[in-house]
């Protein structure tokens, strides 16, 4: 069948869509934001392809997934094994990074182990194990008449006479040894002194007088690698040559044990750092959080985690203070270093203690003092109390490993080299950089032969990661701090380094976060993994993407209720015809956003940043015009986060909250006292369990209970507000602690969340559910749609005006329960949007948003430029990391950076306002920009 054949699909506000969709081509799926898109790709044809699945697995395994549901479709026919690539960050372990997750650092430690060369980190020599025989070929290609002296070093720097050793080299029929270079005797007593110099060398005296030797010399040799331990040093007519069974150097005491995959790993017990346990981070107390203001002293309650409640902690401190002296009345920051050191890390004299019990009871003790510090790192590493954990959170900081230096592995193993390179060093480079330095490896015939599928197999994902627009990424990038783009793209490259055919991927807006520039090369990977033989459905928005299409499928025409039909379908020059389809006009420029007449000039006021040198940053400086809309652009990778999340949001939110977060580097930083209020717009989720929702993220669920309070019924009951929590006890269902769900996890799948079997995912228990309003209890609340709870609640104005932002930010489809993991990064961002919207503007206030523009359709994106209007007519300041070139046309100022991402970015291209920036040449952004003014 070359068609998936789909009959009457309703899932959510789908309306019994009949659909026919080509296999083996490149379909897109777009409509505006919860027109249905996803519930056609993902929650019909990707969830019946995976329930098929599930239904194929024996009886035993399906036991544990509890059945998943089958879509609400009458009939889908030709459908093939489905995998799904969202926009999910891949994982949130500290101990995953992009070189685990694309499987490229497994290659390379199979890589190190196989030709990596092992070097003294003390002499920087490399040292190598050989065999006897290689021992004796290599003494052999002496000439015949040369004086060979093998000699072994047995013993290195332990004191005593070794009577037992002496006797047995005598057995063995040797007269001579050599201790530090001077020839003893072994008829007379030898003693040695405690130095760890000292080493004794059995000499083994023969002349070689014909081939017949080879045998003698073999056995000398076997014989002294076995006294030694693997080492043998001869001398050859006065030439000192050492060798080894074993990876070791001659000079010192640095040895390797056989070179195997499992050392490189940061994984395993066998590779990683004994200080961090291969996390290349270790959690500390800072100074700077426990002591956040450092003109007041100890007695005035400078130290936060201590009370001045004559408590144990505090006397042990103030008799340390009487005892070296140190003013408790004195400010922080006039007191000296050594004074600090003893405070934070303790005494290193004994020191007598007085304790007062609160019954009077007095217990002497003399022990060092601990320090405030020491004292907490110790509490947080011992308590069993969470509370306690979770408070001492607040004063750590992650640092990188002192012993490691954040390399996550052994000093032994970052000895092993290619080409002058450690393992560390290696995933440290960009995508770029190590695509060059790895086929420009410089190895000999042997290692060629070895290597060459290896290669062969980190080239091949290298350059598909290269392909995806992900170049500017290293393999050492912890898998926790990629973009929900960024990771997307990761998983789109491992399925392209997969080659398998006759699968059907369905793909979440694979083009998030990307510049124009590298979208190309992203459609060129989805037409390449097309082209193998396999079907892609592409939930998208980027025109490009759309163009380039085999079949496009239009869903909509508008969000939610009035959403859900198939208004066009067939080729991109098809839809653009079609006269009902809103992104068919768009695409053929019958609807565009239009310029804005003028540019704004702002409030004459600046932010200015001198010198950020944070990640790639170039030592830039950057002016932010307040009182505008700033957009700040770039490819991928090219600094633009670094820049603002890192330097300006989190200097900001240490300026106007008191924090002591570590933000950014950057020499300096003006105009911070022009600014109240910061809002950091970011794609993270609103929490991460199914109790977190839009409602109770943005506050109106707490208007929704007390309203629920005030019915009539509810007040005969005598409830209070806490009855429709369904965080506590009393309302609640206490069968799923009021979740609604309960989550199986999966061994080898992802976790299955299965509803409720008592309240079948309503969360709460029979006697709250009977309290009603216009015939609706709570749970039938949060199972609306913003659309419908605004009619709902029309006539109670407190809770449509919150319902109102929601609506204005375009999620008029979300449920108000909605739990917080389903929702996209995108849908997330507009939620905390909507939150900032209720309160009321200051007109000095910044709001930083990342990508806002993630998941919206052009259409919906008239109404985000309208929320920035709004804000910035008011007086305040918008500035958006942004890539979609219809919201760079319509800012006021632009800062692009770049040219490149990674070391090839840092750098301000361009500046101005669009039309500025359209005329630098250098500009990738400039260049795009000019087609859209």
């Amino acid at each position: 069948m070359d068609y998936i054949n789909i009959k009457g699909a309703r899932e959510n506000n789908l309306k019994n869509i009949d659909l026919k969709i080509p296999k083996n081509k490149l379909v897109v799926v777009t409509g505006v934001s919860g027109s249905g898109k996803s519930s056609l790709a993902f929650d019909t044809i990707f969830a019946e392809g995976q329930r098929r699945y599930v239904e194929s697995l024996n009886a035993y395994v399906r036991q544990f997934l509890g059945g998943i549901k089958k879509s609400n479709v009458d009939l889908i026919e030709g459908l093939s094994p489905s995998i799904a690539i969202d926009q999910k960050t891949t994982n949130k372990n500290p101990r995953s990074t992009v070189g685990t997750i694309t499987e490229i650092y497994d290659y390379l430690r199979l890589l190190f182990s196989r030709i990596g060369t092992p070097t003294c980190p003390n002499h920087h020599i490399p040292i190598k194990s050989q065999s006897i025989e290689e021992m004796t070929n290599k003494v052999l290609k002496y000439p015949k008449d040369s004086k060979i002296t093998i000699m072994a070093p047995v013993v290195r720097g332990e004191k005593g006479t070794h009577v037992d050793l002496f006797k047995n080299l005598q057995k063995e029929g040797y007269t001579k040894v050599r201790v530090n270079g001077q020839i003893l005797d072994l008829s007379e007593e030898i003693t040695l002194e405690k130095n760890k110099k000292d080493y004794i060398e059995v000499i083994i005296d023969r002349i070689i007088l014909s081939d017949e030797e080879r045998s003698r010399i073999f056995e000398a040799i076997e014989v002294s690698t076995k006294l030694s331990n693997g080492y043998v040093t001869i001398l050859i007519n006065d030439e000192e040559i050492m060798m080894s069974e074993k990876y070791a150097c001659m000079y010192c005491d640095f040895s390797l044990s056989e070179l195997e995959p499992r050392m490189f790993s940061f994984n395993s017990p066998f590779g990683a750092c004994e200080e961090c346990k291969g996390l290349g981070n270790v959690l500390k107390i800072s100074e700077d959080l426990i002591v956040p203001n450092k003109d007041l002293s100890i007695n005035e309650g400078a130290i936060q985690t201590l009370t001045n409640d004559q408590n144990i902690y505090f006397t042990s401190l103030k008799t340390t203070c009487e005892f070296y002296n140190i003013d408790m009345d004195k400010p922080m920051k006039n007191l000296t270093k050594k004074e600090l050191n003893i405070i934070f890390y303790g005494s290193k004299d004994k020191i007598k203690f007085k304790f007062v019990a609160k019954n009077g009871n007095v217990r002497y003790q003399e022990d060092y003092y601990e320090g405030v510090i020491n004292n907490l790192e110790r509490r947080y590493i011992e308590t069993s109390s969470n509370w306690i954990r979770e408070w001492l959170n607040a004063y750590m900081v992650e640092l990188p490993c002192k012993k490691c230096h954040g390399a996550r592995l052994k000093d032994s193993v970052l000895s092993v080299l290619i080409n002058k390179k450690n393992i560390y060093e290696v995933t440290k480079l960009s995508i770029k950089k190590l695509i060059k330095f790895i086929e420009n490896l410089k190895l000999n015939n042997e290692q060629k032969k070895i290597s060459e599928l290896i290669i062969k197999e980190i080239l091949s994902r290298l350059n598909f990661l290269d392909n995806v627009g992900l170049s500017y990424l290293t393999l050492d990038r912890e898998a926790g701090t990629l973009s929900g783009g960024e990771s997307q793209r990761i998983r789109l490259a491992t399925q392209i380094g997969s080659q398998l055919t006759g699968v059907l991927y369905v793909l979440d807006e694979p083009s998030i976060g990307l510049h124009q520039k590298d979208n190309d090369k992203l459609i060129a990977s989805l037409k390449n993994m097309r082209d193998l033989g396999n079907s892609l459905i592409v939930v998208e928005h980027d025109i490009d993407t759309m163009l380039q299409a085999d079949y496009l499928i239009d869903i909509g025409p508008v969000a939610g209720k009035n959403g859900g039909y198939l208004v066009a379908s067939g080729t991109p020059e098809e839809v653009m015809k079609n006269p009902d389809s809103i992104t068919g006009a768009y695409l053929s420029g019958r609807k565009k956003i239009a310029v804005p007449k003028k540019r704004r000039k702002g409030n004459k006021k600046f932010i200015k940043i001198r010198k950020a040198s944070e990640n790639n940053l170039k030592n830039i400086d950057v002016d932010i015009p307040l009182g505008t809309f700033t957009c700040v652009t770039g490819v991928s990778g090219s600094g633009k986060s670094s820049l603002i999340n890192e330097i300006l949001y989190k200097n900001l939110h240490n300026y106007l909250y008191y924090k002591k977060e570590k933000a950014g580097k950057c020499k300096s930083i003006k105009g911070l006292e022009n600014i109240d209020k910061a809002i950091y717009i970011s794609q993270d989720p609103i929490g991460r369990t199914p109790r977190s929702n839009p409602a109770t993220y943005t506050g109106v669920f707490d208007d929704i209970r007390d309203f629920y309070v005030n019915t009539k019924e509810a007040k005969l009951r005598g409830y209070d507000k806490s009855r429709f929590s369904f965080n506590v006890k009393g309302g609640r269902c206490e069968a799923c602690m009021g979740d609604g769900v309960k989550k199986i996890e999966m061994h080898f799948l992802p976790d299955v969340y299965v509803p409720c079997d008592l309240c079948h995912g309503k969360r709460y228990n029979k006697e709250t559910l009977d309290i009603k309003y216009k015939g609706k209890n709570i749970a039938d609340v949060l199972a609306m749609k913003v659309e419908e709870a605004i009619e709902f609640f029309e006539n109670v104005p407190k809770i449509k005006r919150k319902l109102q932002t929601i609506m204005d930010v375009g999620l008029t489809y979300i449920e108000l329960g909605q739990s917080a993991p389903t929702l996209s990064g995108g849908e997330a961002g507009r939620v905390k949007l909507a939150k900032e919207l209720q309160k009321k503007p200051t007109g000095k206030s910044i709001f930083i948003l990342d990508e806002p523009t993630t998941g919206l359709h052009s259409e919906d994106i008239v109404k985000l430029l309208d929320i920035f209007k709004r804000i910035v007519d008011n007086g305040d300041t918008v500035v958006v990391i942004e890539h979609n070139l219809d919201i760079i046309k319509s800012a006021d100022y632009i800062i692009d950076l770049g040219p490149d991402g990674g070391d090839g970015g840092g750098m301000i291209v361009a500046k101005g306002t669009p039309e500025e920036v359209a005329l630098v040449k250098e500009s990738y952004t400039g260049q795009y920009l000019k087609k859209y003014l």
